[in-house]
């Protein structure tokens, strides 16, 4: 009798079970904007359900947005500085004082015709001394001394007339030596006191050019061991709430659940993490580099690139890759943990 009232019961409780699976099939179908507007809810529960791990996850993947962001504005500002040193550097040619104008025009032809020289400029002894003069025209006492006649006349007398080149490629100047070197009309004419200024800044291009490509390496490198070390927590946070949470996984597959509605709870909890260490990670990238710009500028750092970004409505997309980025980390993370642990629970 016992029997006979175990084995109704229990084809009662199939009977229940699969009328609220047909339910439930027919609200999702009906309704799929309900059911993910549960799986956000129950996904933000969980989040809270389990703060202190995170805020860890949190704050692991705020750094790590942070590094990639330091990465990323290093590189770029690097790079535009050694570019904006190379558009100013021009090799300039000194030839014998007194080199007349015509002179000077016909090395001017020969010197344009080389593929690698973007722009030549010349100047006169006279020429070369007039823009002494501007250029110190804050010291009257200077001024006073040298626009005496018979100091103008010895100034100009011993002032090398001067040819400046602009080069497209100031990594490469063999071509620019070639003819300054070979050339009979510029060996006739250059000024043996003072050599052609083939090196100037180079060293300073390298240097930067080269901590450029370390910052670089060096913010990938940690950039990755930052990422590794988020994923490997969220991870951690995903399968101890799969584990803390797996009765009700259980009744939830009993009810016939669908397995999204399963598994995406733990992915949205992962996703409120990415996305609120992204805002965090932007937030701050924004105000440390209003900080430390005034300060690279000092030095002579091209940081106007990156401030034209954040100081306009790029802004926002600055933001919006932030989120995509911490949404795409968690998002990643969590769909590992679940793949993993969610059919064991």
């Amino acid at each position: 009798m016992t029997d006979d009232k175990t084995s109704r019961s229990k084809k009662s409780l199939k009977g229940i079970a699969k009328e609220k699976l047909k339910t439930m099939k027919r609200s999702s179908a009906k309704h799929p904007v309900r059911e993910k507007s549960r799986i956000v809810k129950y996904g933000a529960i969980g989040f809270t359900r389990n703060i202190w791990l995170s805020t860890a996850a949190t704050a692991v993947m705020t750094l790590t947005l942070f590094i990639l962001f330091i990465t990323v504005v290093a590189s770029v500002i690097l790079s535009n500085t050694a570019d904006a040193m190379r558009e100013k550097i021009d090799i300039t040619v000194y030839f014998k004082p007194g080199t007349s104008e015509a002179v000077l025009g016909e090395l001017k032809e020969t010197m344009s015709a080389d593929s690698n020289v973007k722009s030549v400029e010349v100047a006169t002894s006279e020429e070369e001394y007039e823009k002494f003069i501007s250029e110190h025209q804050d010291n009257k006492e200077l001024l006073e001394v040298v626009k005496e006649d018979d100091m103008r006349q010895i100034m100009i007398a011993q002032m090398q007339s001067t040819m400046r080149i602009k080069a497209h490629d100031v990594d490469d100047l063999s071509s620019i030596k070639n003819i300054v070197e070979t050339d009979d009309a510029f060996q006739n004419n250059l000024d043996n006191k003072k050599a052609p200024t083939y090196n100037v800044n180079q060293i300073e291009i390298a240097t930067i050019t080269t901590w450029a490509r370390i910052a670089r390496v060096s913010g990938i490198i940690l950039g990755i061991v930052f990422l590794v070390i988020s994923v490997l927590i969220i991870f951690s946070t995903i399968r101890l709430s799969i584990f803390s949470r797996r009765e009700e996984i259980y009744m939830m597959k009993l009810v016939g659940a669908s397995k999204g509605f399963t598994r995406g709870p733990f992915i949205v909890e992962a996703e409120i993490c990415g996305i609120i260490a992204a805002i965090l990670a932007a937030t701050i990238s924004y105000f440390f580099f209003g900080l430390i710009a005034p300060k690279l500028a000092d030095y002579g750092i091209n940081t106007d690139s990156i401030k034209e970004v954040l100081s306009s409505n790029k802004l926002i997309l600055v933001y919006l890759v932030f989120i995509v980025a911490g949404t795409a980390i968690g998002s990643i993370s969590a769909r590992l943990a679940v793949k993993k642990y969610l059919n064991k629970a």
